[in-house]
């Protein structure tokens, strides 16, 4: 976005007290979203996530829960988010010039690690489709190019020999809701289609580079057909897939490694690498999928409860029914 956009799209940090990281991720992002009531989704990064919801609680009081501030305020709120959730503490349904926002704390520290070792799989996901920054303090939108980087090549290990971009996007897309509970009753069956169509032009920006990095290596080969789609054909041999492999997060390859076993070699100086045993393109592909799926089940079930633990229930209930509305409309 333009500057301009940004320093509007920024409105709801006039009231907050300062952040380190900050960017809008979700439907409002759309260009064709028509729905004037959907609310504005934030992802704020912060040093010090006590310290901060002390000061917001001064500020705003009335964007938490009331048991939560009356029963142990920004060290329950903080305990909580920690040890319920995922980390990230999320205020729905503030109302602010006319605008309705959720935005959802997060120390930036946890937020690095997850974009980058995908410990939780779960900020990750977000950023791994458009969103729009507006502050970064940390360097942040440079340390997501790793969690671009290991979508990639996840979605490429899960697609077959032969593709269009829009599949590689979507398949993109799908990560963060494998395993999703939500996904089985509360959200929109054609979610994912809805944020590749109406986005493609920035899916393209984020992942033109690392398709012409793995074509450079002669990975995969790209051409443009009549209707000017990109159509994509991948090397689906063992060696590719273990290039693939290798450019996911350490903790998913360690774990790929106990699965399937390992194999050890010197490199060049003289260190011990090693490399997961891959005997075919399907069983990397298999392993990494119920690696994935897994901890986004375990992660959105843990992220539910702290949910409706924060809002309160008159809030949880009026998310959850908006939720269950986009779902039943889209299966209608």
């Amino acid at each position: 976005m333009e500057s301009d956009d940004k320093t509007a799209a920024g409105t709801l940090l006039e009231i907050l007290p300062p952040v380190e990281f900050c960017c809008i991720y979700g439907s409002t992002l759309h260009p064709n979203n028509q729905d004037k009531t959907s609310m504005v989704d934030y992802i704020i990064g912060v040093a010090d996530p006590v310290q901060w919801h002390a000061k917001n609680l001064k500020m705003n009081r009335n964007h938490y829960a009331s048991w939560m501030v009356h029963l142990g305020g920004e060290r329950m709120i903080n305990g909580v988010a920690n040890h319920i959730g995922v980390g990230v503490h999320f205020n729905p349904f503030v109302s602010w010039n006319n605008k309705m926002y959720k935005y959802g704390v997060v120390r930036v520290h946890d937020l690095i690690q997850d974009i980058t070792e995908w410990e939780k799989f779960y900020l990750s996901g977000r950023l791994q489709k458009p969103v729009n920054t507006i502050v970064d303090n940390v360097g942040l939108e440079r340390l997501n190019r790793v969690n671009l980087k290991s979508a990639t090549s996840a979605a490429l290990l899960l697609l077959p020999s032969k593709f269009t971009e829009e599949d590689l996007f979507a398949k993109i897309c799908s990560l963060s809701y494998m395993g999703d509970l939500r996904m089985y009753f509360a959200e929109d069956k054609n979610k994912v289609k809805k944020i590749v169509q109406s986005q493609y032009d920035l899916f393209q920006t984020m992942y033109r580079p690392y398709l012409e990095e793995y074509a450079t290596k002669d990975l995969l080969s790209m051409s443009t057909s009549h209707d000017n789609q990109v159509k994509i054909t991948q090397d689906c041999g063992v060696t590719a897939s273990s290039s693939f492999v290798s450019s996911l997060p350490k903790s998913f390859t360690n774990q790929m490694g106990i699965n399937l076993g390992e194999k050890t070699s010197l490199g060049k100086e003289g260190e011990v690498v090693r490399e997961v045993m891959i005997n075919s393109k399907v069983e990397a592909a298999e392993c990494m999928r119920k690696l994935v799926s897994r901890k986004v089940m375990v992660s959105s079930a843990r992220q539910a409860v702290a949910g409706l633990l924060t809002v309160g229930a008159v809030h949880g209930t009026r998310y959850l029914a908006n939720k269950m509305r986009k779902a039943w409309k889209s299966i209608s």
